[in-house]
């Protein structure tokens, strides 16, 4: 009989919420959330969710569950919270924020991505396929909800993400040019010149573009490409390199 006692203390000891409520849960995991004790929230918002599938404190706990896993570091915990959320939800008065949580989170944590976006940090040598995804979510949320308050500064991160992920394939293109893989790199321009029209890596893609010409012996695609930045970029450095190039025969 001690035995059984003591097993019985044992397991309420091990899930002491095991008759708490669904207000109960969800109060507990938001009060969590605020202490900044995001592993605790995770854990009462999705038992809260395996116990109550249904109802107002189960929907609400899959849309916390996303931040929590997103205030902690858990970036594809975060998306795939916030995905599912929208896919179980699409009509939800709050399904905006799901896809705004969702951009955040397919970056990088919220600290490096708004300190790379106040202060011009570099993003482009990141994964660029985290970055398109986040744009896309971005794009969908302008999209579907522009009057949403998170509309307008999602439209500001899409004009970042654009230029970070020109960016990315400038790196590209000059590294192809760099090692001689001249094709490669004019490729690279291209996708810039195509893609991204209005970014501040046009200047580049056809500077790289009209040297990487000169290398393959292509005057005349060379012409063309210095008489487009010419025309845009009159005072470009990179009317002097290619000038150099030529020089040199």
């Amino acid at each position: 009989m001690v035995l059984l006692l003591a097993a019985g203390c044992a397991s309420t000891q091990e899930d002491p919420t095991k008759s708490w409520s669904a207000q109960r849960l969800y109060s507990e995991g938001k009060e969590a959330l605020t202490k900044g004790n995001y592993a605790n929230a995770i854990k009462f918002f999705e038992s809260l969710e395996a116990r109550y599938p249904y109802g107002a404190y189960s929907e609400q706990a899959q849309l916390e569950v996303a931040y929590a896993y997103y205030k902690d570091q858990e970036m594809a915990s975060a998306v795939a919270a916030a995905d599912r959320f929208i896919r179980l939800h699409p009509t939800h008065k709050n399904v905006d924020y799901a896809f705004y949580l969702k951009g955040l989170a397919s970056i990088d944590e919220e600290r490096n991505f708004l300190e790379a976006f106040l202060t011009d940090i570099d993003l482009s040598d990141r994964d660029p396929k985290a970055l398109r995804a986040a744009y896309d979510t971005f794009r969908e949320l302008v999209q579907r909800f522009p009057n949403s308050k998170y509309a307008e500064d999602s439209r500001l991160r899409m004009a970042y993400l654009v230029n970070s992920l020109a960016q990315g394939e400038i790196h590209a293109a000059k590294f192809y040019f760099e090692r001689g893989a001249y094709v490669a790199s004019v490729n690279r321009c291209k996708e810039v010149i195509e893609r991204y029209q209005g970014t501040a890596a046009i200047e580049d893609a056809l500077g790289i573009q009209a040297k990487a010409y000169k290398k393959m012996g292509l005057d005349q695609l060379m012409e063309d490409s210095l008489r487009v930045l010419q025309t845009n970029f009159p005072n470009s450095k990179y009317l002097k390199e290619v000038a150099a190039l030529s020089a040199k025969g």
